[in-house]
């Protein structure tokens, strides 16, 4: 197994919890292999690129993701073969609304690169429309990202019919 798959592994492992204590991570039998040292190598990688930290808490080291982190996992999600999501049109359209200032820019480009990978299309500076089941994903970014304001999330069953046929020559 590659270095990058250890990576991508321990990035799954960690997104479903708040904090993993670090002998979980690279005791054998994790699910990572039987190589205590790759994974190890793998962890500190990925702390030193500033997707994990460490933490102390009361009964030894934890690790837990970043912010980067979060995008780096949420990123992993739509790339994953144990993603899969139905991807036929269950007529509803997902619209997907940013407003990040500046100062944030980072996290914007972030969320666009994320919006392009999930199939959404820019109809509007800052609007994001498409038919595919991912709204979850960026409610979960939402929440994640703390864009209470900045992001907003629509599901609808109904758009005017001229920008329904602009957006169906988009695609």
């Amino acid at each position: 197994m590659k270095k990058q798959d250890f990576s991508k592994k321990i990035i799954k492992m960690l997104s479903q919890k708040q904090a993993i204590p670090i002998e979980d991570i690279t005791s054998p039998g994790q699910g990572l292999g039987e190589n205590k040292y790759a994974v190890t190598r793998s962890l500190k990688g990925l702390k030193d690129a500033g997707f994990v930290e460490m933490v102390s808490g009361g009964q030894g080291f934890f690790a837990r993701l970043t912010k980067e982190g979060k995008k780096k996992a949420h990123s992993q999600k739509l790339d994953g073969d144990g993603a899969i999501i139905d991807t036929s049109w269950d007529g509803y359209w997902r619209m997907v609304i940013l407003d990040i200032p500046e100062d944030r820019k980072s996290e914007r480009e972030a969320l666009r690169y994320l919006l392009k990978k999930a199939g959404f299309i820019c109809a509007k500076n800052s609007v994001w429309i498409s038919m595919l089941p991912f709204e979850n994903l960026f409610t979960n970014i939402k929440k994640d990202l703390n864009l209470t304001t900045e992001m907003m999330v629509i599901v609808t069953d109904r758009i005017d019919e001229d920008t329904e046929k602009e957006f169906l020559k988009l695609i």
